[in-house]
């Protein structure tokens, strides 16, 4: 018999990676699926960075790099924060990691201690909780809500705060709800993070991808006194569509940093060479692919919202950023279909996978049963099609 650690006993699988997994499989077996599952861009990492891999790899920069990354994607990093977030780092506050979701975990290795509470607002990104328990920290939800955007209030971030609080992380724009932070809020939450100590965790990966000309504000450029308790995470996965290539990175206090690199030392080491070359590339060269794959998004998004609201029982807030929907679908729930009861988010994105064949992601994974989550990385055929399954499904419901 395996003995497991305590700390695999309380872990769960992703959720959203599990659903796609089940989409999936249901396409190779021939069964046609409309997969709304997973927060992927479907489209295709640019010409340009690909070239610069291949560069690479035809170069012979096989090798080891140094643990945080190479300088010259440190200074494409610092180059992009100075430029688009009118933050200043030197390379000693970067680093450079396997994808976004190890940045954060890094984080969670160098800053928590057992015993110490972070605070994840909810809905929340299903691995936040998950890495806080995974080094023996305790998650806080705050419940956020629909008629606040999901923005969480700083007077609930106040009334959270015990000695043990160690940090808070935010997520602008937001995995699943695709809503973003105002500047106004950040400067609230940021008082309240000052005057009690604590630490704030910036996830922006989905900076890029905004939309209804609404800006992004990273709460560290607010002034130096936050920015010496932010660490801001982001990556190339979702704006430049390199979801595959696994490049994160994280700007921050250089003690932080500094353990952050020492941790990664002891366990992947550097990031993939030829992927550090692309990002490079990414980051310096031509940004038109994301101004394209931006105009794409902000189509399906009109039409997705629109479609949706139609549906009698389901109402949806229009998201302006990222690429999902998080529709409240809790009117559904207590009817049935031929002996089939629907009686929480769980329930009917099984019913609409099993019998509308669409992939769906639970909102009870992301912290509120209330909702569902649909990332709209599809084309508009597949949204159409998708979405009128949604419908007839539900409607049949009594």
């Amino acid at each position: 018999l395996f003995m497991l650690s305590d700390r695999a006993k309380r872990i769960k699988p992703s959720p959203t990676l599990s659903m796609d997994a089940k989409a999936k499989a249901m396409k190779a077996a021939g069964v046609d699926i409309v997969n709304f599952g997973v927060g992927e861009p479907d489209f295709d990492t640019p010409e340009n960075v690909k070239e610069a891999a291949v560069k690479a790899m035809k170069e012979g920069f096989t090798k080891y790099t140094p643990v945080g990354g190479i300088d010259p994607l440190k200074d494409a990093i610092i180059e992009k924060f100075k430029k688009d977030n009118n933050l200043t780092y030197t390379r000693e506050e970067i680093i450079v990691s396997c994808g976004a979701k190890h940045s954060l975990y890094n984080i969670a290795q160098a800053l928590y201690n057992p015993g110490d509470e972070v605070l994840i607002p909810s809905p929340y990104w299903v691995s936040y909780p998950e890495q806080v328990l995974l080094n023996d920290a305790t998650p806080v939800f705050i419940k956020t809500h629909e008629s606040d955007s999901f923005m969480v209030k700083p007077e609930a971030v106040n009334a959270h705060i015990t000695k043990r609080t160690k940090a808070i992380i935010l997520n602008s724009p937001s995995n699943p709800t695709g809503l973003t932070y105002d500047k106004r809020t950040l400067e609230e939450i940021a008082e309240v993070a000052l005057r009690h100590g604590i630490f704030v965790v910036s996830d922006e990966i989905y900076e890029k991808l905004i939309y209804d000309g609404v800006s992004h504000v990273s709460i560290a450029s607010l002034d130096n006194e936050i920015k010496s308790r932010t660490i801001v995470v982001n990556g190339l996965s979702k704006a430049y569509a390199m979801t595959g290539w696994r490049i994160g990175f994280a700007a921050g206090p250089k003690e932080l940093i500094k353990a952050m690199t020492d941790i990664q030392s002891q366990s992947t080491s550097n990031p993939t060479s030829i992927a550090q070359k692309a990002a490079v590339e990414a980051l310096t060269g031509s940004q038109d692919f994301i101004a394209m794959m931006l105009s794409e998004f902000d189509k399906r998004r009109r039409f997705l919202i629109q479609e949706l609201n139609a549906i009698p029982g389901i109402s949806c807030l229009t998201p302006t950023g990222a690429f999902y929907a998080f529709p409240n679908t809790s009117r559904f729930y207590g009817r049935s279909i031929g002996g089939r009861r629907v009686g929480s988010s769980s329930d009917l994105v099984l019913y609409l996978l099993e019998e509308a064949k669409v992939g769906l992601v639970h909102g009870a994974a992301f912290g509120d049963d209330n909702y569902i989550r649909l990332a709209y990385a599809t084309s508009i055929n597949e949204i159409r099609k998708g979405v009128e399954r949604i419908r007839e499904a539900v409607l049949k419901l009594k």
